[in-house]
Order: structure tokens, then sequence, then C-alpha cells
């Protein structure tokens, strides 16, 4: 099997870590030296990407549409890297970049790494502040909380981190990054070892579920959020594209519930793009798809009832 070419990729080689590279903070007093203000930050992020759709859901479940602003790129990238979108000029209308790639090297003209999708820019200071997921989402929850829509869920509650983060970690690890890990895997002792570490926590995870409607703590959390982007792409694309095809979505009851009652909250659906998911994955990806040729399905009803309302929990 042929490696991916540099930077093709969401995840680097071998798909053991994502890498970060600038890891400035926001905070609400400023502090940092980057305080949380309205309509200073741009979110630059693409439907396509799952470690993007995170933010997306955060900053539409917030309801701070208004307070940070949104640049999406295009689901095809090249060896250029994401690039924006041909049907608006391909011209980025807060930094006329045209790819991302612009941006890294406008904050550290030396950046030699890779340009990862989503990052926050600062359009007061010209530069990228963080492109660390983890830290994007978590300040979106906590540093912005002036901004957050009268009603917005409590997303990183103090008491529930620990366990927040806990699970956020072995979903990164095991599911997250372990579909790449698998599909990207270049020999079979190593996809086999990252399968097998999927299929299990996917199985720890429905049986979790077997008894409650949200993951941590009664409530919709970050580890929900960590965990729908995976699950929203596992049956149109990991299940055939990344050979992750023990059990589809569908087949675990309590998953595939719990996902669909994800999707039909505000926030959930209307970041989840699965056009733009499959088109991204089969097309640029061509050393594991040459053709190019985009699935038409599965055809699955994401509408469709799921009651899980039956445990109690709220949004």
């Amino acid at each position: 099997m042929p490696s991916p070419p540099p930077g093709a990729e969401l995840v680097p080689h071998g798909g053991t870590t994502r890498p970060t590279s600038f890891t400035g903070l926001i905070s609400r007093d400023g502090s940092t030296g980057y305080a949380a203000e309205a309509g200073r930050y741009q979110l630059y992020a693409s439907l396509a990407c799952p470690w993007s759709h995170r933010a997306l859901i955060v900053r539409r479940l917030l309801g701070l549409e208004q307070v940070i602003g949104l640049t999406l790129t295009d689901p095809i990238r090249d060896e250029r890297g994401w690039r924006f979108p041909p049907g608006d000029g391909g011209i980025d209308p807060v930094t006329g970049a045209r790819y991302v790639s612009e941006l890294y090297l406008a904050t550290d003209p030396s950046y030699a790494g890779r340009f990862t999708i989503p990052c926050l820019w600062d359009t007061r200071t010209h530069r990228i502040v963080t492109n660390d997921i983890p830290n994007i989402t978590v300040t979106f929850e906590t540093e912005f909380s002036a901004y957050h829509r009268p009603g917005a869920p409590d997303l990183y509650p103090e008491e529930l981190r620990p366990d927040i983060d806990a699970l956020g970690t072995l979903i990164f690890h095991a599911v997250n990054n372990g579909v790449y890990k698998a599909g990207l895997a270049t020999a079979q002792a190593a996809y086999e070892d990252a399968f097998d570490t999927l299929f299990a926590t996917l199985a720890a995870l429905e049986e979790r579920l077997s008894t409650r409607r949200f993951l941590v703590g009664g409530q919709l959390t970050e580890a929900d959020i960590r965990l729908f982007p995976t699950l929203a792409r596992f049956d149109a694309v990991y299940h055939t594209h990344f050979k992750c095809n023990l059990h589809r979505l569908v087949d675990y009851p309590n998953l595939w519930g719990y996902a669909r009652d994800l999707y039909q909250i505000p926030g959930f659906g209307d970041t989840t793009d699965f056009g733009q998911i499959k088109r991204h994955y089969f097309q640029t990806q061509d050393w594991i798809n040459p053709s190019r040729i985009v699935p038409k399905g599965p055809y699955v009803n994401w509408l469709s009832p799921h009651d899980r309302d039956r445990f109690s929990g709220r949004t």
C-alpha cells in the first residue's frame, strides 16, 4: 500500500497523534495577551473535517455565531492544503488569503509544519492564536461565557471536568484517531491493533449508553461533542474507506440511537454535511481511492425517532 502524500491526511503519518503548533490562550481578562472579545477572532474550519466539526458544534450550541467569525474552506484540498471555496472567488474575505497555509506563514514565516484546521485567527494582531482543537472548544465554553446565548448548555461544568477529560482522552486515542490509525496503517499488525482497540471501545460505549442518555453526568457535555463527529462519519466513510468494517454504527442500538439524538439537537445536524464529508475523503485521499468515485450510500434516516429521552438527561 503506498504511503499518503505529505499533508494529505487529517492526522500525521500513521495517525498516532494530531500536531499542535500554536497554543496561544484566550482569556476573559486578557491576561494571556488575547482577551475574549466579540468580533475579534475568526474560526477557520471545514464541514468535511471531524476536528473542525467539534468547534462548529460548540460555536452553534453556545450561540457564538455573532461573536466568533467563521470562514469555511472547500472540502477538496490539494498539495497546498485547505483552500477557500472557488464559489467565493477562492479568497478569504477576512485576510485575502487563498489557502489556510498563508495564515500559518503570516504568523510564522519559518513555519514548516502541517497546515491544519480548525484554527483561530486574531484579526487584531493578524496571527493564528491556536490550532489546538481541545483548547478551541474549551475556550469557547469557558472564556467566552459572557457571550453565551441565554439558556446555553454548560458543556464543561467544573465538577465533571475530570470525567470529561478522562473519557475524552480514551475517545481521542481509540475512536477519533483510532479510525485513522486503522485506515492509514501501512502494516497488518498496526491495522489490526487499531481495529481491535476501536471496536472494543465502541462496544464499551454501547454498554455505557445502555443506561444513560449522554456520556457524562446526565447532561450534554464536551465528551459528547468529541465523539459525535466520528460517529457521523462512521458508516459513510470509515466503515469502507478506512476498513473499519467489523460493525456499522447502525448495528449498535444504543450508539445509533444516541447519534440520532445528538443529530436532532440544533448544532449537530445543521453542522453535518454528508456531501462534503464524502467528497473530501473519497476525492482527496486518492492513494486509498484512486478512482475518486464518491459512494452514493449509505441510505439511513438520521431524523427517525430515537427514544433516548426515556433516560433522564438535559441538553
